[in-house]
């Protein structure tokens, strides 16, 4: 065992960890406002924007990944601004990966934060209103403070899923070693060349890390509400 470990390559883990922190960063910019607006408004719209967020989770990772492929492609206008533009292909490298990811992800950022959200009481966001804050200073110093749980939920949650991503990495990004090649592909390709005993290792490591993550949030979750309940008495 301690023989395999010293001999196993272990750069799909760390692409795989550098993949969820980015895809993680960049979707909570991303879903905070939204979160926040699919939270407050009214609008008759609102169920048709939860839906289209809530669809990665429904969805099969092949349907995902076969239109974010032909998106990113140079066959889509996408494709070819960025590629005439910047000069950036984005299928087969790690930034077509990050977009796909962010696409991938998106619900579990922002469904545990708009609960989180819409969990407050509106006395409070009123109370902020009436004091002259703006929405933005409402969102930022007075409902974000008030959903911790939730929070560290979504962001934990993204990080973990994004990590054991395969079917819409594999589409996109493909398996080139050190660009596109992670820890979920890596396990695919040991198990098709039987080299099972690397597959173990990899997918050990994958299943204490994920157990660890969820464990995290669930002991954090709890005693934030004992302690919140012991405010409350």
């Amino acid at each position: 065992m301690i023989e395999i470990l010293s001999n196993l390559e272990y750069g799909p883990l760390l692409l795989s960890f550098k993949l969820a922190f980015i895809t993680t960063m960049i979707l909570f910019i991303l879903a905070l406002p939204l979160a926040w607006y699919l939270s407050q408004t009214k609008s008759r719209i609102k169920p048709i924007l939860e839906a289209i967020t809530a669809l990665p989770i429904v969805l099969p990772p092949s349907v995902i990944g076969f239109y974010l492929l032909w998106a990113l492609s140079i066959n889509s206008p996408i494709g070819v601004f960025f590629e005439e533009t910047f000069g950036i292909k984005l299928v087969f490298n790690f930034t077509g990966v990050v977009i796909a990811s962010c696409f991938y992800s998106l619900p579990f950022m922002v469904q545990p934060l708009q609960s989180g959200f819409q969990s407050i009481n509106k006395n409070m966001l009123e109370a902020s209103y009436i004091a002259g804050k703006s929405k933005t200073e409402t969102l930022l110093k007075v409902a974000l403070p008030n959903i911790k749980p939730a929070l560290i939920t979504a962001i934990i949650v993204t990080f973990a899923h994004t990590v054991g991503e395969f079917g819409v990495v594999l589409m996109v990004g493909g398996s080139i070693p050190g660009e596109t090649k992670v820890a979920a592909v890596a396990i695919y390709e040991f198990v098709e060349i039987i080299d099972y005993q690397s597959a173990h290792v990899y997918s050990a490591i994958m299943l204490i890390i994920s157990f660890i993550v969820l464990l995290s949030v669930y002991i954090f979750n709890q005693k934030y509400n004992k302690k919140f309940a012991g405010f409350q008495r």
